[in-house]
């Protein structure tokens, strides 16, 4: 018996024609490209260990690029050294996920933190789901860490994005290169560009929450302290959904 045709040899290629309001609706088939793009600063103390981790990807066949911001501690040198393709870009994580996504190749763009590693089996997840024009997703998380709170942190994290339709960077996010033009690309402000941008893309799709767990390092909350972190991130995304600049958040969040 022949073996099915997997989902992702079925993922549409996504171009706008006259003659259909559904973008995918009479493109052709393709199989499907996955880059991973990493905004960095000041990364070198963790880039022996990033590089190892990007590696497996990239040995899969997926496109990895690496986008310094003016690193000052050797960060680019060190990544360049291990083989890995790096573009330069001013400072700012907006900034630098944009450039990354103008130099990649794929079809599916993933957009993933220094501090943050995937599941092992994150690229299989990704190639059977079913894709369409405007798809985007995130990964739960499970933020690594000494304070047995960051658990429930991580479980709250999860529940809400799933109940708002809001994805964290911290969640791996993922996208088609369509919804990422549709959407204008990231926004280019200093604090909040992923909730932005998941708002942006929810009005043309529902996220596709994946139940396999990202790991991120809970180092922000071991340094700032469990409970002071989790009432200033509520107390910014607050502020923000109530249209207080991205700008004076950014100030309060330093």
């Amino acid at each position: 018996m022949a073996r099915s045709e997997p989902k992702l040899n079925r993922f549409l290629k996504m171009r706008p024609t006259a003659t259909t309001s559904r973008p995918w609706a009479s493109a052709a088939l393709h199989t499907m490209q996955l880059s991973i793009i990493v905004p960095l600063f000041n990364e070198a103390a963790a880039a022996t260990e990033l590089c190892a981790h990007l590696a497996a990807w990239t040995r899969q066949g997926v496109d990895v690029i690496l986008v310094d911001g003016g690193s000052d501690d050797g960060t680019a040198a060190l990544l360049e050294g291990c083989g890995f393709r790096l573009v330069h870009s001013p400072r700012g994580r907006a900034v630098q996920m944009n450039a990354g996504a103008a130099a990649a190749s794929g079809d599916v763009l993933l957009f993933l933190h220094a501090d943050t590693r995937l599941p092992p089996k994150a690229l299989e997840s990704l190639e059977h789901l079913d894709w369409h024009a405007q798809a985007w997703g995130r990964f739960d998380v499970h933020i690594a860490g000494r304070p047995r709170m960051l658990k429930l942190v991580a479980l709250l994290m999860n529940w809400r994005s799933r109940l708002t339709g809001i994805a964290t960077g911290d969640q791996a996010i993922f996208m088609t290169r369509a919804a990422f033009d549709a959407a204008g690309g990231f926004p280019q402000q200093p604090l909040m560009e992923d909730v932005e941008m998941s708002r942006r893309l929810r009005q043309r799709a529902r996220p596709i929450c994946l139940t396999e767990r990202v790991v991120t390092s809970g180092r922000r909350w071991e340094q700032r302290g469990t409970w002071r972190t989790i009432f200033l991130m509520w107390r910014l995304r607050w502020a923000y959904w109530r249209g207080v600049p991205a700008s004076q958040l950014a100030k309060a969040y330093r």
